[in-house]
């Protein structure tokens, strides 16, 4: 791999039951359908990625079961790199169980397993991949540990470094040493409101949000917004915006990360950030199309086709 994308982070198994409605405290409800895809926010992003045109390689860890080798076979048939997925011999592979509704708006419930394992070493060891790469593209599904020791690695190498802060920790807090080797920074709504105080629900609010993330030392800021868009702040202050697409949404489980890798396969390019932010917001679109994390994320001839459409909100 040479000048692509590098993915460090969560692999796992999704089990997706479609319900009626979510369940509240206490209730058991009959689920309408029930599937199994490959999924883990590392695994989905490198996906993304590769489906986008990147060359892209997965640092992670998965167990020594199934479930690990159909993560693998699934990136290996993208087109990734997956010779540093290592197979733990101790842990099984993770999990996911994802509640969707007709609307397609879901709960997810995850048991990290395997990725609690991922350790430094295993970011030494794969110091090739981030040598060749260009961008590297983290999540919070992994220990903390590991992720800012990848952050500060990567930076040193003097690599693009793209934190995509998911899931968010509950007490809105993230290390100094993690936040200031950080050059793009991709929250959605939620995870922006928990880790600033401001609850996220416009341009308005989430452009001071972003003002506040970038006061840590972040260079810059892109805060996902769904069907508004997705509007930051590039390292000199200047406002970034790109529209959504409006499409027939089915399941919003993989759109995030279809936008994160869609994203940093185009900055890999080369391409300026405004550039890159249209295709991304196309690749997220197209994500909420279909059921599944994996089986959603587009191909990049998709994700152009929908750009030369122009149906932009």
């Amino acid at each position: 791999m040479s000048e692509g994308v590098l993915v460090i982070g969560s692999l796992s198994l999704d089990m997706v039951f479609g319900v009626p409605y979510r369940p509240a405290r206490g209730e058991t409800i009959k689920a309408d359908s029930y599937q199994t895809f490959v999924g883990g926010k590392g695994n989905n992003q490198a996906l993304a990625a590769a489906r986008a045109g990147a060359k892209t390689a997965m640092i992670g860890r998965v167990g020594n079961d199934s479930y690990a080798d159909m993560i693998i076979s699934t990136l290996q048939d993208a087109g990734a790199d997956a010779s540093s997925v290592i197979k733990d011999p101790d842990v099984g592979t993770g999990l996911a169980n994802i509640y969707i509704d007709p609307q397609g708006d879901n709960s997810i419930v995850i048991a990290t397993r395997s990725n609690e394992n991922l350790c430094p070493q295993d970011i030494d060891d794969a110091m090739d991949k981030i040598r060749n790469s260009k961008i590297v593209v983290l999540q919070l599904e992994s220990p903390l540990m590991t992720v800012t020791y990848a952050a500060q690695v990567c930076k040193e190498e003097g690599k693009i470094v793209l934190l995509n802060p998911a899931p968010a920790p509950q007490d809105g807090k993230l290390p100094p040493e993690l936040l200031r080797n950080i050059d793009i920074f991709v929250p959605n709504e939620s995870e922006a409101s928990l880790l600033t105080g401001i609850k996220v629900n416009s341009k308005e609010t989430a452009l001071k949000a972003a003002e506040q993330l970038q006061a840590t030392g972040i260079k810059t800021v892109l805060i996902t917004l769904g069907d508004k868009g997705v509007i930051g702040l590039d390292e000199q202050k200047n406002e970034l915006y790109a529209p959504a697409f409006p499409v027939k949404v089915q399941d919003t489980t993989a759109a995030g990360d279809a936008f994160v890798g869609a994203l940093a396969a185009r900055l890999a390019e080369g391409d300026d950030i405004k550039t890159a932010l249209r295709f991304a917001c196309a690749g997220g679109a197209l994500a909420t199309t279909k059921m599944g994390a994996a089986a959603s994320l587009p191909t990049r001839a998709e994700i152009e086709d929908l750009m030369l459409s122009g149906r932009a909100v």
